[in-house]
């Protein structure tokens, strides 16, 4: 089946990151225009917008901390400004999280993760919602965790804010339906970038780690950035255009 987007831009939050890079590229590669919302690397942004207009595609990029409204408005408003409609929003913002047991979580910890996560992730909703209404609809997909179905050691400061934006994808399906908006969610894997690039370089995820992540999956391999955004444009676009309010785990069979 052909790939059609409806008019305008997807919007990706965390675009600069490794797996968001990745999503946004592969948008591009289906034939949508992309915006790319960072907050600290706009050389990365830049050169994520460079990739995407080589494609042929129309690529605008916007600094935004998640944490602000103000801010994420003013993005978005910059964005619509730029491609005339938003159509898709794809959250993939997020820290760096901590890898430690729920006992030793600090407060500083769990409220910098929800801030960034949850509360950012609303932040787009809220943004977003009125634009869709105004324009026939759109398409939310959210970027979450494999844990969610199968509780990974040590990851919990990742995958609780993300079961918040989960409630909220549902919510957002029954409620915006009756406005053509869907919302569905990807539940992420272990992804070779992005988190696991990091931890990889810290020595968190040492090769001991990964010997006993990959023997519970039944796809022995990691998985790529493609292979996400593989599955948002399916969300997106008019593969999955009766599809709302539903999951994806891209996780190699993580928690079968």
């Amino acid at each position: 089946m052909e790939v059609n987007f409806p008019t305008g831009t997807t919007i990706v939050f965390g675009g600069s990151g490794g797996i968001g890079r990745g999503v946004a590229l592969e948008f591009a590669r289906e034939g949508s225009d992309v915006a790319v919302v960072y907050r600290s690397k706009p050389d990365v942004a830049e050169a994520v917008a460079a990739e995407i207009r080589a494609m042929g595609r129309k690529a605008s990029i916007h600094r935004a901390d998640v944490r602000d409204r103000t801010q994420v408005t003013a993005a978005f408003a910059e964005a619509v400004n730029t491609h005339g409609r938003v159509h898709t929003v794809v959250w993939g913002a997020g820290p760096v999280v901590p890898q430690v047991p729920i006992a030793d979580w600090t407060e500083q910890m769990f409220r910098d993760s929800m801030e960034i996560e949850a509360f950012g992730f609303n932040n787009a909703v809220h943004t977003a919602l009125p634009h869709m209404r105004a324009n026939g609809g759109g398409s939310f997909v959210h970027l979450g965790s494999a844990g969610h179905d199968w509780w990974p050691r040590l990851d919990g400061l990742s995958v609780a804010p993300k079961a918040c934006n989960e409630a909220l994808v549902k919510g957002i399906a029954k409620e915006e339906g009756v406005n053509e908006i869907r919302a569905n969610s990807i539940l992420v894997g272990v992804i070779d970038a992005g988190q696991f690039k990091i931890g990889q370089e810290a020595g968190t995820f040492t090769p001991e780690w990964e010997a006993a992540v990959k023997a519970m999956l039944p796809l022995k391999r990691w998985g790529t950035p493609q292979d996400i955004g593989q599955a948002a444009v399916f969300f997106a676009s008019s593969r999955g255009n009766y599809v709302t309010g539903q999951t994806i785990s891209v996780g190699g069979g993580f928690g079968v």
